[in-house]
């Protein structure tokens, strides 16, 4: 029901779909980047929902109050308590393990501010999990977003981040300055 309001936003900003996730890919960890704006969830769930993918994501517990939990949970909010030290790498491994199907929406920079280096947490649940990475965009400049190659993890982190670096080097945020390109690293 409000992904119908997302993707009518979507259309009328004349926004377009661009790759799609391959049909033979049941399980993936999906990239949301750049991640520099509240709007960049609205245009996410308008492509999911395009799609016809069945998306969840992870997104701070402070944000699961009414009437926003209401949104969140129609449109497969997890939400993850950052205060405690909880092993949610390991949950979400656990998840895919478990599914059949499913789709796993991680912002790697972890905020929409500018950061110096991608959390880890995003590869180290793919890996762990043996899915492949979807690189998942929006660039607000082209009014384009989706996905690109899965990306398979190798356990080399040097060469595995910079298959992402090429990926979203030409790919514009909503608030470029907010974009490091150089943080697409693991510390």
């Amino acid at each position: 029901m409000i992904t119908r309001f997302f993707i009518l936003i979507f259309k009328l900003r004349g926004w377009k779909i661009v790759g799609t996730v391959p049909p033979e890919i049941k399980k993936a960890v999906v990239i949301a980047a750049p991640h520099t704006s509240n709007w960049d969830f609205i245009y996410a769930m308008a492509i999911f929902s395009l799609c016809k993918l069945n998306v969840r994501y992870l997104i701070k517990k402070e944000l699961n109050f009414f009437p926003l939990s209401i949104v969140l949970k129609n449109t497969g909010a997890i939400p993850v308590d950052r205060t405690q030290k909880t092993n949610l790498t390991e949950d979400v491994i656990a998840r895919f393990k478990e599914a059949d199907q499913l789709f796993i929406t991680i912002a790697a920079e972890g905020t929409r501010k500018s950061v110096e280096k991608w959390r880890t947490g995003f590869y180290h649940a793919a890996l762990g999990a043996h899915v492949p990475v979807l690189p998942g965009y929006l660039d607000y400049k082209r009014k384009e977003g989706g996905f690109g190659p899965p990306i398979y993890l190798t356990g080399n982190k040097a060469e595995d981040m910079a298959k992402f670096k090429a990926f979203y080097a030409d790919k514009r945020a909503k608030y470029p300055t907010l974009f490091n390109i150089d943080a697409v690293r693991l510390g």
